[in-house]
């Protein structure tokens, strides 16, 4: 790709997908080591997740990829639509709702979505 940083740095959007990839395979890497799969989740209305971690006995979480600040409102209410238009009779509850980012902080807003920065996730 011949990609320098400062061209990196002049399409953001690119990045932001290159982000998005890294992301992806960090969260498979540790789903896979608890025998579980991650998904990525559209539906007909364009609701989306970029990840949905699936173990088999139920559990679930869904993620949300962005990598600066700027998306973290948006990302949290995308995430909070789509728990509520699961069916809690057929499926659990997530065990919890994520942005990863991109960010410096780690913590947990008061809708309870947690704002992770990438380099948090660890075995």
């Amino acid at each position: 790709m011949r990609l320098t940083p400062s061209r990196l740095l002049e399409d953001f959007n690119y990045f932001g997908f290159l982000f998005e990839s890294l992301c992806d395979r960090d969260l498979r890497i540790y789903a896979e080591a608890i025998d579980g799969q991650v998904f990525h989740y559209r539906d007909g209305s364009g609701l989306e997740a970029d990840a949905v971690i699936a173990l088999h006995d139920g559990r679930w979480a869904a993620v949300e990829v962005k990598l600066g600040s700027k998306e973290i409102e948006e990302a949290a209410v995308h995430l909070l639509d789509l728990k509520q238009k699961v069916n809690t009779e057929k499926m659990k509850e997530p065990s919890f709702l994520m942005i990863l980012t991109g960010t410096e902080l780690a913590y947990r807003r008061d809708d309870g979505v947690y704002v992770v920065p990438v380099g948090c996730l660890k075995e």
